[in-house]
């Protein structure tokens, strides 16, 4: 026997019934209300008795014929009680005029984006007539954007099962994120209709601790660290330290950040970090991410300095120190020479960025430099760049630049033997050594801001010493237990 229901909301025709959000406790309320002007029934009905009321539908269905079997189990709004009592013992309102009908007999496909596929390629080849995989796409549009499908991404096709073998296209849907899902209905009339849900997130704190073996990333990894907040780990301590540099094993790194996490307690994305420490040869460097009275969000050393500097010390990333400040053999010229800046290795290409706010003093070619830019940052101090392949976009003498801003790219342009960035730090208008010249701090907190800074530095303290405690009592339970430590768990020795 096949079950037809009176017309359902457009969007539950995708969702209502489909397992994928039903077990992802995705929920779409049906709002229509009840136009009681089309209902038949000029009075009341009365309540009904939903025990009598299934006795009766399944004694009816016991007891039916063939041809009685096709008769719908909720009745029309043409009908004598205008369809009201299933909908009462459901609780749920009649639903407008002008929307889907639904079937029980749908049918559900997963297509995965390959590598080269297109969406409109896979509706089609999964038999979705090029017209309505054209329109269901369009209207996708407004919601998500099919560009951004990923290779691996599946894709579920509902089909309605209509005479014979004849399938309709109704709908799709799609989670292109922990965090979102998407689908799209056809509604009456053959239009189509998307929606995009969030799902609500919570947010979790997570800290981490361990010994440097090899790289700090490497370190970060083995405890379960996602790369984006190493990354930003990184570009927060590289106003003083030089990770290609000062970086050795056997020192260590602490780390607490946000994670947000859905109700089932999968990991949606990464927030900010709220703690790090790194222990360079026995020297600890503390931040703290802290929001001033005045709305300023920024990152603390333990005594209230801003961690930011006028200047970065490297300008790059992921870049090797090649040739350090001092007297050198020149590489080409073959004698010895005064090298007044730092040479760092790196592939062509790689952006080079602004060390400081400043002005452009010069940019062009520079003889043996190459491709040469000059910011000046404040009466004193300069930086310049040397041997980019080209230039930043839009820079000319006399703009401004904003730290961090993309200046150039690594090249080979002048006297060079390889790509690489040339870097100059001028006090004075004399190259001082950009790794040993004292850069001054930014914003330091005082008075009461202070002190409620140091409260804060307290209770953080506390919090990521109990977010640590519980990490290393989930992986001393793990190994007792046999199973894979979690993927926050605590594995530095040191501090476990």
């Amino acid at each position: 026997m096949r079950l037809r229901v009176a017309a359902i909301p457009a969007l539950a025709v995708c969702l209502a019934g489909v397992p994928t959000f039903a077990l992802a406790d995705w929920e779409y309320p049906y709002n229509a209300p009840i136009d009681t002007s089309r209902l038949s029934s000029p009075t009341p009905q009365p309540p009904v008795d939903l025990d009598q009321e299934a006795a009766r539908l399944n004694l009816t269905a016991a007891t039916s014929t063939a041809e009685e079997a096709e008769t719908p189990l909720v009745a029309d709004a043409d009908s004598d009680d205008g369809g009201q009592s299933v909908a009462k013992a459901l609780n749920e309102p009649l639903p407008d005029e002008g929307q889907t009908e639904l079937l029980a007999d749908i049918d559900r496909k997963v297509v995965e984006v390959g590598r080269g596929d297109t969406l409109l390629g896979l509706l089609v080849n999964a038999s979705v007539p090029r017209l309505d995989a054209h329109d269901a796409i369009e209207a996708l549009r407004s919601v998500f954007d099919p560009r951004r499908l990923q290779v691996g991404q599946e894709i579920a096709l509902l089909f309605q099962q209509e005479s014979g073998t004849d399938r309709r296209f109704v709908g799709m849907e799609l989670q292109p994120d922990v965090d979102r899902a998407v689908s799209v209905a056809r509604l009456e009339g053959d239009a189509y209709e998307a929606v995009s849900v969030d799902k609500e997130l919570r947010r979790h704190q997570a800290a981490a601790s361990a010994v440097i073996d090899s790289s700090l990333f490497e370190a970060g990894a083995s405890v379960g660290v996602p790369i984006p907040v190493m990354a930003a780990m990184i570009r927060a301590y590289s106003y003083d330290v030089d990770f290609q540099r000062d970086v050795q094993p056997g020192d260590e790194f602490q780390v607490m950040y946000e994670r947000y996490l859905t109700d089932k307690g999968a990991s949606a994305r990464d927030g900010d970090i709220l703690y790090a420490a790194l222990t360079l040869g026995g020297r600890r460097m503390d931040l703290y991410r802290y929001k001033t009275r005045d709305g300023i969000v920024d990152y603390f050393n333990r005594r209230g300095e801003s961690i930011r500097k006028a200047l970065l010390r490297t300008p790059i990333d992921g870049a090797r120190v090649s040739s350090k400040f001092g007297m050198r053999r020149h590489p080409v010229l073959g004698f010895s020479k005064m090298h007044a800046g730092m040479d760092f290795a790196a592939p062509s290409g790689t952006p080079i960025y602004a060390a400081g706010n400043g002005v452009i003093e010069e940019i062009g070619g520079k003889g043996s430099y190459g491709n040469y830019i000059r910011i000046k940052h404040n009466q004193q101090m300069a930086t310049a760049y040397a041997h980019l392949s080209k230039f930043g976009s839009g820079l000319r003498r006399g703009g401004r630049v904003q730290q961090g801003d993309i200046i150039g790219y690594v090249g080979t342009t002048g006297r060079s033997t390889g790509p690489h960035l040339h870097y100059e730090v001028l006090r004075g208008g004399r190259q001082v050594n950009p790794m040993s010249v004292d850069l001054p701090t930014g914003v330091a907190l005082q008075g009461r801001e202070l002190v409620a800074f140091q409260r804060h530095v307290e209770d953080t303290d506390r919090q990521f010493a109990e977010n640590l405690q519980s990490a290393a009592q989930v992986a001393q339970t793990a190994a007792a237990s046999g199973d894979e430590p979690h993927p926050e768990a605590c594995r530095g020795e040191r501090s476990c």
